[in-house]
């Protein structure tokens, strides 16, 4: 969440980075094409930029002033209601009964207006802090600008990839028998998969393999619940941006996590930290669950995009000044899972409006698969600065001063499990042979495993 205080300075900028982001409610001029940073702030300044504002900038500051307003008046009443506190404990001690009535009646009215105001004030504040919730990231300068996913920015691409279109993992799994969809769609409805022998084998091995790669990369493993709080998915920014898409218990009010990276961020939340402890690096493998609204139709089939996965998450804890070496860092721990396997993949650099609510920059993981003939996500690093840090409080103390400031946080996949297998199985199927080749780097993880074969 952003701090009012920024935005009642600066309202402009908040407008602008709306509009970057393809909410453009309260322009009155087309911002399209998009091209550069410059050319957008150009463009702008055209248009005398920093007299914009947008109307959700605009909702936030009428509320915040009409929340100071409220308090203004109600701590003068609060000061009157002091003074007559004290006239009212010299009536009575000098006997003056007529004043003592007098001033208790005007305390009497006084206390009617002050709850009413106060009233007043928690519902107006209340509005204000539920709209500040629905403001995203601001987004880095280094973010470039485009209106979609085909405006993201490639970085490099590693891998020789398959020239022709390779057999999807569907059908491999049918052939090898690791992926039974029938019964898992059985025991919980579509898009649910149970995996078989080899096949459950290679998932614990990927988490296995994948955790120890990371542990050498020097960061902390950590085991979390994976029912969490409501205030814990505001931290990280699910909550309410993305309510249709969570699981909820209701009963207890509690929310199935859809990534490590919320319980993990959380884990230092209402904290300050010492300066000399970042940056912190932490490790953590969950399943992650996702109702996926609003996605139907879309990559249904196979075990591509489903309610139910497991994901090996990366979640960092660094200095303002340092958190941008450390996504570049981020990024390559998550790359070396890839390199080590053999699996073709690129990077892209997100666009203003492909990127996530709470990035202010990001960069894709796109692994290349056979059965799609196209590279696929199968890591998202980002960079949230101190977005996630301000909504759960995380601070550190800046050594030699009394001053704490806000933490930047970072996360990214390290990697999605089962689009890891995916890629495997895709990338390295021997039509010819009817197999599967493991990657040498993942057989000790799979007691010495070295092909999957099919059972047709």
């Amino acid at each position: 969440m952003h701090d009012v205080r920024d935005i009642r300075k600066r309202p402009w900028f908040y407008s602008v980075n709306l509009a970057k982001r393809g909410n453009i409610d309260g322009l009155s001029y087309d911002m399209r094409p998009l091209s550069t940073w410059e050319d957008f702030l150009e463009k702008l300044k055209r248009h005398d930029y920093e007299k914009f504002s947008h109307t959700l900038v605009k909702e936030i500051l009428s509320l915040d002033e009409r929340r100071r307003d409220l308090q203004q008046k109600i701590d003068e009443l609060r000061k009157r209601v002091n003074s007559l506190n004290k006239e009212l404990g010299k009536a009575k001690r000098e006997g003056n009964e007529e004043l003592f009535s007098s001033k208790l009646s005007e305390k009497e009215k006084l206390e009617s207006e002050l709850r009413d105001l106060e009233v007043e004030h928690d519902k107006a504040k209340g509005h204000l802090e539920d709209l500040m919730l629905t403001i995203p990231n601001t987004l880095s300068r280094t973010t470039p600008l485009g209106e979609g996913e085909n405006d993201n920015v490639e970085i490099r691409r590693v891998g020789q990839i398959s020239k022709s279109k390779g057999l999807p993992h569907w059908e491999i799994g049918r052939i090898t028998g690791i992926l039974d969809f029938e019964r898992g769609a059985k025991l919980s409805g579509s898009r649910f998969t149970v995996l078989r022998a080899e096949g459950a084998a290679l998932i614990r091995g990927l988490i296995n393999f994948m955790i120890d790669l990371h542990l050498e990369q020097g960061y902390e493993e950590v085991w979390v619940p994976y029912l969490v709080k409501p205030e814990v998915m505001r931290g990280t920014g699910q909550l309410p941006k993305f309510e249709e898409d969570l699981y909820k218990c209701e009963k207890d009010n509690l929310y199935l996590v859809p990534t490590a990276e919320v319980p993990v961020t959380n884990l230092h939340s209402g904290e300050v930290l010492k300066e000399d402890e970042l940056t912190k690096k932490y490790v953590c493998y969950t399943p992650c669950f996702r109702r996926e609204a609003g996605s139907y139709g879309k990559d249904v089939r196979g075990m591509l995009r489903q309610h139910q996965f497991d994901k090996v998450e990366l979640v960092k804890f660094s200095h303002p000044a340092d958190s941008y070496d450390e996504l570049e860092m981020l990024l390559q721990d998550a790359e070396e899972i890839l390199r080590r396997l053999e699996l073709p993949y690129r990077v892209v650099a997100l666009c203003s409006q492909d990127i996530g609510f709470s990035a202010a920059k990001c960069y894709d993981i796109e692994v290349w698969l056979p059965g799609y003939e196209r590279y696929r996500e199968i890591s998202s690093c980002s960079n949230f600065e101190d977005f996630q840090a301000r909504r759960a409080n995380i601070r550190y103390a800046v050594s030699g001063t009394r001053k704490k400031e806000f933490v930047h946080t970072l996360n990214g996949s390290g990697l999605a499990v089962g689009r890891t297998l995916i890629a495997i199985m895709e990338n390295f199927w021997e039509e010819k042979n009817k197999l599967f080749v493991i990657p040498d780097a993942l057989r000790p993880y799979v007691g010495g495993m070295e092909v999957v074969r099919g059972k047709d």
